[in-house]
């Protein structure tokens, strides 16, 4: 086939850039892809013409996607435009399957059998239990777990010295360097992989056998990466190794996109491309099909404030269309109600997306209650056996049963009592002995001094008035006046589980009620059969990823939830500090990107929002365009006001005349009617007022609202 054949039947529907991209093929290449450009796109077709064009063998290309169900998309999008002539012989792997076929190799080079790799979660969560209990003397809930595997992960991948682990451990309050070697030689003793593993030593091999690394290199002479903001640091390495640093690789991606940083993903490996890849190339895919014009414009600007990124803006496709919609709410409480009556009025395909699981148990609770319909994106457990759930759950449970001395165990150390632990062990004997509440011992016993035993009658009495309030009451007494929200803050515990609790335990009269309900939610979000013919979708902003809505709402934006902690002095923080900060940023950025039409952001009257300032917040080189915008429109008005042109005509971008009951339409406002026009010395207009069909008038600047959007009908 020749290329003009291949064009004209396979990519004549292609871009220039997007055109671009698929016949670069030779060296290093990097392509900077923004949301909604069509990278997938580009990826299957580039293949196609590699083949058919450049009559390159597919044996010789390697396809990298970030997941199993990614690289059976990619795949079957082959597949269904070019046929099944070369889709059999094309080789499309994640970052694991491609290192299990090395290791499989290396084994057989050197005539050893390699370790078995664990795959099941449950096996990986039994060791780390039994290793947990063994050095810390305490039993972890599932949240402890998946914490520490999550922390393991990411030591993994990103290479961490002892060192460096070690300097993890004070950020993530966790002991982690100890259960992490334990793991590793529990592994090791069972002749055992995780992923993790499979990866380095795939690394290892690769590094250690240059008859290895040559044969793969000989074999695979094009490697294309899809996501490569999404590599960790590992399998960057991985991946360069394979690829030489003057080979024929295609990286696809957008530091402004990397979002998975608890993953270990490592955006670097985008910023030093040109640098580790000397020659290389770097195009730009820089047009958003997806969004409409109001919404890329805003979404560019927001990005603009990160500063580890290459220098691009992301251009619309589309019109103008509806503007983003600030739904400002007296309290956070409020978006709940909001969201479920804008589920019940659902006429388009719509997505409530979140930085967090646990921001939407609340509207769960209600549609449950409600009987909405909905679906729910990758539903996460761990919010229930958080510490702070567990303790909160203890504290009313032992409200309700103050003989139980399990319970009391758990707790009595978080109200700032000053009780030590044999003390509370002997108060438990002594009850038990007596059949009577463990905190009424403290009246006969001489072990404890004059000021526990009132910190202790004070906690007592609080415990007896929990009974019988509503759940919603007794949560703020734990929180404000126990000493429990003490404890919180000491221990750096997030606060923001008892807002959640809080918002769950609101439709509730008792604590029985409570509890059972809490134990009611994690059944049906566990059994949870997937609604696909709902139109209400519910996910996190991960798991929104590479999709696309036609409307968005973006729920608890404020400062303490997301972002998750504001710089207060940009100027004076580490490096990792601003790292994470600005990954917050990105995830908001690809929330924002979801929305095809509309994009609803919520904000609250009691709580600040520094990302909706950043979006809203208008450029010092923005405000030079929009005066040099208004000062030429002024000139071309009064110029076209002496030569006798008093209408506007198709040709004029902004009226030379207003008049009284004229009907205008503003982008923020909507409709309206001019009701008075103030003039000028040169007679031309200077401000006029508008009713909107809401009643409420406005005062505008003339021409700066045509400048800024307005429009007459």
């Amino acid at each position: 086939m020749t290329e003009n054949d291949f064009l004209s039947r396979y990519i004549n529907h292609l871009s220039d850039q997007q055109l671009v991209a698929v016949k670069t093929v030779d060296g290093p290449v990097l392509l900077l892809a923004v949301p909604g450009s069509g990278k997938t796109t580009v990826l299957v077709n580039r293949l196609g013409y590699m083949l058919y064009c450049k009559s390159i063998a597919p044996e010789n290309v390697l396809t990298l996607t970030y997941t199993v169900a990614a690289t059976r998309d990619m795949a079957h999008r082959f597949e269904n435009l070019f046929g099944d002539d070369y889709s059999g012989r094309l080789e499309f792997r994640t970052i694991n399957g491609i290192c299990a076929k090395i290791i499989a190799h290396y084994g057989r080079i050197i005539g050893k059998n390699a370790f078995d790799l664990i795959t099941d979660e449950k096996i990986i969560g039994k060791i780390l239990t039994e290793n947990y209990v063994r050095i810390y003397e305490a039993y972890p809930t599932e949240s402890d777990i998946k914490n520490v595997r999550t922390l393991i992960t990411y030591c993994k991948n990103m290479m961490l010295s002892k060192e460096e682990i070690l300097q993890l451990e004070e950020k993530a309050e966790t002991d982690i360097y100890a259960i992490y070697e334990a793991y590793n030689n529990e592994l090791k003793k069972r002749k055992c992989m995780d992923y993790d593993d499979q990866m380095i030593y795939a690394y290892r091999m690769l590094k250690s056998s240059s008859e290895l690394l040559a044969f793969y290199r000989n074999k695979y002479r094009y490697i294309c990466v899809d996501e490569a903001q999404d590599t960790s640091k590992i399998q960057h390495m991985i991946i360069s190794l394979l690829a030489g640093s003057s080979g024929n690789l295609f990286m696809v991606g957008d530091e402004d996109q990397s979002i998975y940083g608890f993953r270990a993903a490592y955006p670097e490996a985008l910023l030093n491309f040109e640098k580790e890849h000397p020659g290389a190339k770097v195009l730009v895919m820089d047009r958003n099909y997806r969004s409409n014009a109001n919404i890329v414009t805003a979404a560019d600007r927001f990005i603009q404030h990160n500063t580890m990124r290459h220098d691009k803006h992301m251009q619309p496709t589309k019109e103008k269309a509806s503007e983003i919609n600030y739904i400002r709410l007296n309290s956070r409480r409020n978006q709940y109600n909001y969201l479920y009556k804008a589920a019940k009025d659902i006429e388009v395909q719509t997505a409530v997306l979140y930085r967090d699981n646990e921001s939407i148990l609340p509207l769960v609770d209600i549609f449950e209650r409600e009987g909405v319909h909905y679906r729910i994106k990758s539903v996460d457990m761990a919010f229930f056996t958080h510490r702070v759930v567990m303790d909160i759950v203890n504290i009313l449970s032992f409200s309700m049963d103050p003989y139980n001395s399990e319970l009391f165990m758990k707790v009595y150390f978080k109200f700032q009592t000053y009780l030590k632990k044999p003390q509370a062990e002997r108060l438990c004997r002594m009850a038990h002995a007596e059949n009577a509440q463990i905190l009424d011992m403290v009246e006969d016993t001489d072990m404890i001094n004059a000021r526990v035993k009132g910190k202790c009658r004070s906690l007592r009495t609080h415990l007896m008035n929990m009974r019988h309030e509503a759940p919603y009451k007794a949560l703020t007494r734990i929180e404000q006046y126990m000493g429990y929200g003490e404890y919180m803050e000491d221990n750096h515990l997030d606060t923001n589980k008892v807002f959640i609790l809080k918002m769950l335990a609101g439709y509730e009269e008792t604590i029985d009620g409570f509890l059972r309900r809490l134990f009611e939610l994690q059944e049906i979000l566990r059994d949870k059969v997937p609604d696909y013919k709902a139109k209400f979708i519910l996910s996190t902003i991960h798991s929104s990823k590479g999709l696309e809505y036609d409307e968005v709402y973006l729920m608890d934006v404020c400062d303490g939830v997301f972002p998750d902690k504001v710089l207060e002095n940009p100027g004076r923080v580490s490096l990792q500090e601003k790292r994470d900060y600005e990954e917050e940023r990105r995830i908001f950025y690809v929330g924002m990107t979801r929305a095809r039409s509309k994009l609803n952001i919520f904000t609250y009257n009691d709580e600040e929002a520094t990302f909706v300032k950043e979006i809203t917040k208008v450029s010092e080189s923005e405000k030079k365009d929009i005066k040099e915008t208004v000062k030429k429109a002024k000139a071309s008005i009064k110029k076209q006001l002496k030569s006798g042109a008093k209408k506007q005509n198709d040709s004029q971008q902004y009226p030379t005349d207003l008049i009284i009951g004229q009907q205008i339409r503003q982008p923020k406002y909507g409709d309206g009617i001019i009701t008075d026009v103030m003039y000028d010395e040169d007679n031309v207009p200077s401000k006029f007022s508008v009713v909107f069909d809401d009643g409420n008038e406005r005062l505008f600047a003339y021409p700066f609202a045509f400048v800024m959007g307005m429009t007459l009908k």
